[in-house]
């Protein structure tokens, strides 16, 4: 099993210890013996790889180290299915931005990564190409919907990951499998190459071992892209200057509807912890209210599911991706093509979507949604008024059984009432290890921060992970 943060394998990299090509030959040897069983990857180039492994410049921030990559985010010549059939066979033209930004700091992209079909799903079951079991906790979900992403790293199967995160879908799965998962602010990275779920949510993301290396992989993925019209311009900054640095005075709000009797006991004792923890540490938590908390489910699968039957009517079997045969006439061919291709859960989105942007709908649903959009920000401007950071779960349960067939598309979407927030306000948040007895499920703990403050939040982050630790 492959141990070691980035930092751990960049010393190693640059004493000589282990080469480039020696460390994609020890990744590669851990797939083949770990993937089988966990389903992490759809597909690993070992030969690409090596190829870029024998050039790597290991004077660049990352040079040498190869990183997963979520199979929606484009790296050209390698195929990009978002884990659906209707993309089977597509290999991407070019590459998505933050892997050119990978490239550019010497970073070896290595394996795509398993998901839920188009990024859809909580719990890593809805892929086109089997679910992912958890390495954490076997036999039960890793989150979604970055689930490949997640498992491979808790797995040993990478260093570090790429995922993407539309309502909780890197923070969830960094929860179930016990790592750390960072959703930047909307914006800090460059959506240019993900292939899109729904745009004014979807933000990509590292998944790593520890904070640190969530830090390292900010410094070198933000930036403005002017192929990304939503791309920030604000000037990027050294993400990693805060680690380490005490948290003595900071305020941390903790809202009372994240309190709720139905929390599972173990992430009630687990949020319990950290509180206590960051009190311990000098922090100040205090008590503070997100009024329209019990709303945002509803709201972000209105706009979420809006904006996915739009982005996801350009597959229609014509440009490119699956195309049914033996069709008669172009309503079939749409029609076939779509019903063959995507999975029940992507079907299930693009029905409400389109149902919600229908005419005598609009009005009823999708506006209502966005003005609920706009009031869940104002809770939050009003909650930064008093408070620095805030503090809560993940998810309102840890893993469930990844073969557990009782759940309801319902049961299931509500697992994210507390990663939404976030992605309906385009903040930063992150997740924590909470440490568990052996034998029980990994928890995580979430940290949200204001719009751009990804360094102090990280300084809190580390601060929690190394006094949990």
């Amino acid at each position: 099993m492959l141990i070691g943060t980035i930092s751990h394998w960049r010393k190693q990299l640059l004493a000589g210890s282990i080469s480039p090509t020696e460390l994609v030959e020890e990744i590669a040897r851990n797939i083949d013996s770990r993937n089988p069983g966990i389903n992490a990857y759809i597909s690993a180039n070992k030969e690409a790889a090596l190829a870029e492994a024998a050039k790597a410049d290991l004077s660049l921030p990352l040079g040498g180290i190869p990183l997963a990559v979520k199979d929606n985010i484009c790296i050209q010549g390698e195929p990009t299915r978002c884990a659906s059939r209707i993309l089977e066979n597509f290999v991407s033209p070019y590459d998505a931005t933050a892997v050119c930004k990978l490239r550019a700091a010497g970073a070896i992209p290595f394996g795509r990564a398993n998901m839920d079909e188009f990024a859809m799903g909580s719990y890593g079951k809805n892929s086109a190409f089997g679910a992912t079991d958890n390495p954490a906790a076997p036999g039960h979900a890793p989150g979604g919907s970055s689930s490949g992403s997640a498992a491979a790293v808790a797995g040993g199967m990478a260093i570090a990951a790429l995922g993407s995160d539309t309502g909780g879908s890197i923070r969830q799965p960094a929860s179930h499998c016990g790592i750390v998962g960072l959703k930047p602010t909307y914006g800090r990275i460059s959506r240019y190459g993900l292939v899109a779920f729904a745009s004014s949510l979807d933000q990509i993301g590292p998944l790593t071992q520890n904070v640190e290396d969530a830090a390292l992989l900010l410094n070198v993925l933000c930036g403005h892209d002017p192929k990304d019209s939503t791309s920030s311009t604000r000037p990027t900054e050294d993400f990693t200057a805060g680690l380490g640095q005490d948290i003595k005075g900071k305020r941390i709000g903790l809202p009372k509807e994240y309190l709720s009797s139905g929390n599972d006991p173990a992430v009630a004792a687990a949020l319990d912890k950290a509180v206590k923890t960051l009190t311990e540490l000098g922090a100040e938590v205090v008590e503070i209210s997100l009024p329209h908390a019990e709303a945002v489910v509803a709201a972000y699968y209105i706009i979420a599911c809006a904006e996915a039957s739009s982005n996801l009517s350009r597959f229609d079997g014509i440009r490119y991706g699956h195309r049914a045969a033996n069709t008669n006439g172009l309503d079939e061919l749409y029609s076939r093509s779509r019903a063959e291709g995507f999975g029940p859960e992507v079907k299930r989105r693009i029905i409400l979507g389109t149902y919600v942007l229908s005419s005598g709908f609009y009005d009823a649903y999708y506006a209502k949604a966005q003005k609920v959009r706009a009031l869940v920000a104002q809770d939050f401007t009003a909650a930064f008024e008093q408070v620095d950071f805030i503090i809560g779960p993940v998810s309102p349960t840890p893993a469930p059984a990844l073969n557990d067939t009782s759940l309801s598309p319902l049961q299931v979407y509500l697992s994210d009432i507390y990663t939404i927030p976030a992605n309906l306000a385009g903040l930063p948040g992150i997740s924590v290890p909470c440490p568990q007895p052996e034998g029980t499920r990994p928890i995580g703990i979430q940290l949200l921060g204001k719009h751009f403050a990804e360094t102090d939040l990280l300084r809190v982050a580390s601060a929690l992970e190394s006094a949990l630790a």
